[in-house]
């Protein structure tokens, strides 16, 4: 390795700013608003976020191991976060299975997946669910949220590893397991 100082690749790449989004940076937080909202990061003291022009530019003051991390990862966030304010963030999942279905009861999310009783989920601030013929469109402009209420909605009824019902991404492939299959020349096989 050479005595030279490494940047990080992601995190020196400079954020251009869209016209409807404006940016105030704070000594330890960074606030990004826009047409869909507005966003919030905790910025640690090892990175420098500075605005020039139309473009936001992070760096760190340290080359620490944890600064090195920090870098790279502050930068693609708050790319994230103006995404969010300006276009927004969804998730699709599908439903697959006999009987399992999914409606809205105002904002709620009402699900029918072969519990003994129907599970409803309430979305947290910033969160829409819209319901088209089997699929659930999870939107909201925190990415990070967005696909943490799409993994936990999942996580109620995940894919069953032999018929592939349950809650799946859109598009996830689900490799199905061979059900129980007599073995030809097993003893006791037909």
């Amino acid at each position: 390795m050479s005595p030279l100082v490494k940047m990080s690749k992601i995190g020196k790449l400079a954020i251009s700013l869209p016209e409807q989004v404006e940016v105030q940076i704070q000594p330890d937080k960074v606030v990004v608003s826009g047409p869909k909202g507005e966003l919030t990061i905790q910025v640690p003291k090892v990175i420098n976020v500075k605005k020039e022009n139309s473009q936001l530019l992070i760096s760190r003051t340290s080359e620490d191991k944890p600064a090195k991390a920090l870098h790279g990862t502050i930068r693609q966030i708050l790319a994230n976060m103006i995404v969010g304010v300006t276009q927004g963030w969804d998730k699709t999942l599908e439903i697959v299975g006999t009987g399992y279905r999914a409606s809205l009861k105002g904002e709620n999310l009402d699900l029918a997946l072969g519990f003994s009783h129907p599970v409803e989920v309430v979305p947290p601030a910033g969160i829409k669910f819209e319901v088209i013929e089997g699929k659930i469109r999870v939107s909201g402009s925190d990415k990070i949220l967005v696909g943490q209420v799409a993994a936990n909605i999942r996580k109620i009824r995940p894919p069953d590893a032999y018929k592939g019902k349950g809650i799946r991404y859109g598009g996830e492939k689900i490799k199905l397991k061979p059900g129980k299959a007599a073995k030809v020349g097993a003893p006791g096989g037909a």
